[in-house]
């Protein structure tokens, strides 16, 4: 898999961007190395002492403030710069999947039932890699650069750990403007996008419990039978979010799951229907969380049964801040040339911890395009495979991207 990214744009970095991406590229066999050694040995949720001793190790030497968090394995790094200033910070996550690793790398999962198929792996490694090359540039820097490693995103709210231990007073004066970067495999190598507003939907989870009362499936008419509810609840979700929910706001409402009884012949007492949520405004989030349990209970009802809903809040929406969102965008055509940066179109229906930051502090997130070279766009494995792969090349520009979102902030 190649390391490196060709650079034919005709566009040259402007003065303060000069040599980025020659340095990038000098440091790209130690970022390669760190996100292999990470990729070796992936740990899922908050408790990821591996992988915190790996970045601490890559932070050694340098003049770094650093700090470990009390209620996870977080990693805090502050770099200051030569004179006053505002602070940033830059986020990188670090945990993995619960998922069989059918890659065939080299470098593939030494652990069973867990992989770095999300990509949090070179996360790390190009944040570290950018903490070095900033901290190289430190005499240009007018203020502070917060690290954020970041454990827990896949659903245990990491980034909420970490605010509440203080991450954004860790550089003694407030952070100003956040950045994070989240690499992707169906976007083309090197290329990265973001966009102003909701960028991620929110996440939150449906848990259903239809009663009826159980009996003997060949006399149903003794029974009340819970499945037919169960599964119609299928189509009356997906019409109360065409009906009840406006065209302009999107919502998805998707039932993952549903299991009842124990064998062919009996009709259970309960049946269960499990799902997702994700909308793109809170308003629309609370709308859905309000219907969601009428369309529930009448469905139910229609059928002699009573139901029980849960519904469990997950991430709120990832928005990115107006202005950042589209200076994202120019700095890193400013960066690395107009060949390599694209406003975002449409918003991802996945969801981001890291909208936690973006609701105390302006900031965007932004994707890394990392397409395996010779592999058609529309073909590559997705985010959450376990057979997807990821170009190594595109961290040189994500180390590039972190480091311009700094300097640009605190020149």
């Amino acid at each position: 898999m190649s390391t490196t990214l060709p650079h034919t744009s005709t566009t040259a970095p402007e003065p303060r961007f000069t040599g980025l991406v020659e340095a990038a590229r000098a440091l790209q066999p130690r970022t390669v190395a760190l996100r292999r050694q990470v990729h070796r040995h992936p740990e899922q949720g908050l408790d990821l002492p591996a992988t915190q001793a790996a970045i601490q190790h890559s932070l050694s030497g340098l003049p770094l403030e650093v700090t470990t968090g009390s209620s996870s394995t977080s990693v805090t790094a502050v770099l200051r710069g030569a004179r006053p200033g505002p602070t940033v910070l830059l986020r990188g996550d670090m945990d993995a999947l619960p998922l069989q690793e059918e890659t065939g790398l080299a470098y593939s999962s030494e652990v069973d039932g867990t992989m770095h198929a999300c990509g949090h792996d070179t996360h790390v490694a190009m944040l570290a890699s950018a903490a070095r090359l900033l901290s190289s540039r430190r005499e240009a820097l007018s203020g502070q650069v917060v690290f954020m490693f970041q454990p827990g995103e896949e659903g245990q709210h990491g980034a909420r750990h970490m605010l509440d231990e203080g991450v954004l007073d860790a550089a003694g004066t407030p952070v100003e403007k956040a950045f994070a970067l989240h690499i992707t495999s169906t976007l083309q190598s090197g290329v990265v996008i973001s966009r102003p507003g909701p960028t991620m939907a929110s996440a939150d989870t449906f848990h259903v419990t239809v009663t009826g009362r159980g009996g003997h499936g060949g006399m149903p008419h003794d029974a009340v039978d819970p499945v037919p509810p169960a599964a119609a609840l299928v189509g009356a979700l997906q019409t109360m979010v065409a009906r009840r929910v406006s065209v302009h706001q999107p919502a998805v409402v998707t039932v993952g799951r549903i299991a009842a009884g124990t064998t062919t012949n009996i009709i259970p007492e309960t049946a269960l229907v499990e799902g997702t949520i994700r909308t793109l405004s809170e308003e629309t989030r609370d709308l859905v969380h309000r219907e969601l349990p009428k369309v529930v209970e009448h469905v139910a009802a229609a059928h002699g049964c009573t139901a029980e809903v849960a519904i469990v809040p997950g991430y709120p929406v990832t928005v990115n801040d107006d202005e950042v969102g589209r200076h994202v965008v120019d700095v890193t055509a400013s960066a690395l040339g107009a060949r390599w940066a694209a406003p975002m179109e449409d918003p991802l229906m996945g969801a981001e911890d890291f909208s936690y930051v973006l609701q105390r502090v302006p900031g965007a997130m932004a994707f890394l395009g990392a397409c395996p070279r010779g592999v058609d766009l529309a073909r590559a494995e997705p985010n959450h495979s376990s057979r997807v792969l990821f170009d190594e090349a595109a961290m040189e520009h994500g180390v590039v991207v972190y480091t311009a979102f700094a300097l640009d902030a605190l020149r």
